[in-house]
């Protein structure tokens, strides 16, 4: 219980973390869109007005200079600034501007645009003369309605002589909607990223935790096993140590079958360690395989002598074959020791006139190993399972006949390292076919 909940807590840390993440990266994704959207909305409306302004300054100042070389210098009346200015105005023709005329103290003489609300508003401006050159909005209200304007103001003068303003706006209410429109648009694209990546962070933290759940509870499933199977032999031990105890004055050859017992048990404790020791290496990657150019006939034959005689005292048959013509690149020792493995349990689920045949060949590069017998076989079950640690199909039968169900762990960690396979079929009518790969 407190093992499920401290995997659910690390689960949701995994998962509030991942959606921080998605939430910062997308956020600033959107931040940083927006800001370039706004930033290149205004370029061709402030490239307009810019373009105007210069147009009109060249076009005021080549009517000074025209005027001023006919005629001597006199004063305008604002009726006829006002005709001066709009004469350069209309040479220009842009109907989206709209231009606001001021005198040298800044208040309004004439506007291009004779709309009422628009007139009053802009008599209300707090309008000052070092705003002149540069880009700046002003929001004009009429009624339920808002107008927004982008303009810059600059400086001229008249035929006179005299300094004169001009205010250059342009309408950008359409700019305006556009940019609320698309701030919507990725304000629900942000939200519906977001929900996503609530679903996709609570993916990627199952995902994450995985292999730790799985590896843990491997880890737990292994050190029942292994203390379940330590126990065992460590049991009988104290308890056949015990009973000798209880007899201190008895000869030895009265107590050889406890002390048999006792140092077989041993035997098969320190293998078991072995064993263990091995796979604890194989797991922190210090398994180190020292591949070299090895006759695997030569290796398989000399190997399987002693087996065939064991195979020939239990009434049982076991023939080689060999069809290698050439050297093999592999560990030498890891690949006896695979074979051993294989041999030994094979030996171990046979019975009197049962037959194992070894097939060792070559084929396309690779190198196969098949351990063929028609002993007691294996269930479809079993063979799911049969190289995970301490698995045995039938543990009692295993435990008598010195079984540690680590045996084809370490085959398949040998054959892993060799970059091969091993897989257990069914042998038809009966018993089983280990297929080795490499």
């Amino acid at each position: 219980m407190i093992e499920h909940k401290m995997i659910r807590t690390h689960l949701l840390k995994s998962m509030i973390l991942n959606l921080i993440l998605f939430t910062i990266v997308f956020g600033t994704f959107s931040i940083f869109i927006l800001s370039q959207f706004n930033q290149y909305l205004y370029t061709s409306v402030d490239k307009e007005i810019y373009q105007y302004k210069d147009n009109l300054e060249r076009k005021t100042k080549s009517e000074r200079e025209k005027i001023n070389n006919i005629f001597p210098r006199e004063l305008l009346t604002e009726e006829e600034l006002i005709q001066e200015v709009q004469s350069n105005i209309n040479a220009i023709e842009n109907p989206r501007i709209v231009t606001i005329l001021r005198d040298g103290d800044g208040d309004v003489i004439a506007t291009s645009l004779s709309v009422k609300y628009f007139a009053e508003y802009i008599d209300k401006t707090d309008w000052k003369s070092v705003d002149t050159n540069q880009i700046y909005e002003i929001k004009v209200n009429s009624g339920s309605s808002n107008y927004f304007y982008r303009g810059t103001t600059c400086d001229l003068t008249a035929s006179d002589g005299e300094k004169y303003y001009m205010d250059i706006m342009v309408n950008i209410n359409s700019e305006k909607q556009m940019s609320v429109n698309f701030t919507k648009t990725l304000s629900v694209g942000t939200i519906i990223v977001i929900v996503l990546s609530i679903i996709i962070s609570w993916f990627l933290s199952k995902k994450t935790v995985a292999p730790i759940v799985k590896s843990y509870q491997k880890q737990t499933e292994f050190v029942q096993n292994a203390s379940h199977e330590l126990r065992t032999p460590l049991t009988i031990i104290q308890a056949k140590q015990e009973l000798l105890l209880q007899s201190p004055e008895s000869k030895i050859i009265d107590k050889s079958e406890d002390i048999a017992l006792t140092l077989n048990e041993t035997r098969r404790l320190s293998k078991m360690i072995s064993e263990l020791m091995e796979l604890a290496r194989a797991d922190n990657n210090k398994t180190v395989i020292h591949k070299t150019k090895t006759n695997i006939e030569e290796l398989a034959t000399e190997l399987i002598i002693p087996y065939q005689e064991m195979a020939e005292i239990q009434n049982k048959k076991m023939k080689l074959t060999v069809n290698c013509n050439r050297e093999i690149n592999l560990d030498k020792n890891k690949i006896k020791q695979l074979m051993i493995i294989l041999l030994d349990n094979a030996l171990k689920y046979t019975e009197e006139n049962d037959s194992i045949e070894v097939e060792i060949y070559n084929r396309d590069d690779k190198l196969f190993l098949n351990v063929k017998d028609t002993g007691i076989g294996i269930s479809d079950e079993g063979i799911k399972h049969i190289f995970e640690r301490f698995y045995r199909e039938d543990k009692a039968r295993s435990r008598e006949k010195g079984g540690t169900g680590l045996g084809l762990s370490i085959a398949h960690t040998i054959v892993k390292k060799h970059g091969g396979t091993i897989k257990l079929v069914h042998n038809k009518p009966k018993g089983t076919i280990v297929i080795v790969k490499i």
